[in-house]
């Protein structure tokens, strides 16, 4: 089981950028594991962000912020990193981090649900117009 806390949310205008940081605890061996975001407005269904791939060569993400943000990993600090630049009012959610569930193959990034098996409690990400 791997335990994620997530760090750097916040408020922001519009146009502006922030660094979202989910650091990775327990037992399991973190490179093994693909990592991702999600992100959820209250009412709304949890929604894919962004996914990379155990090794860190693939990369996913969702349409709505393909070009604006920026999965990455370091592994030596069990930790992934997600550069959010360009910020719009629409990308305000609480934005969660997940482990893959099991070890997949060493390019493969996860963009479903329930391919993750394990979350943070989310980090606050607010962005005023």
């Amino acid at each position: 089981q791997v335990q994620l806390v997530e760090s750097g949310g916040g408020v922001v205008q519009a146009g502006g950028s922030l660094r979202l940081s989910c650091a990775a605890s327990g037992r399991t061996t973190f490179s093994l594991y693909a990592m991702g975001w999600f992100r959820q407005d209250p009412g709304k269904e949890r929604e894919f962000v962004a996914s990379i791939s155990r090794n860190g060569v693939s990369k996913r993400y969702a349409d709505s912020v393909k070009g604006r943000f920026t999965i990455s990993r370091d592994d030596a600090k069990n930790t992934i990193y997600m550069q959010m630049s360009s910020l719009k009012p629409e990308d305000t959610a609480l934005y969660y981090c997940a482990a893959a569930r099991a070890p997949l193959t060493a390019s493969y990034t996860p963009v479903n649900r329930a391919e993750f098996g394990s979350w943070g409690q989310g980090t606050q990400v607010t962005v005023s117009s």
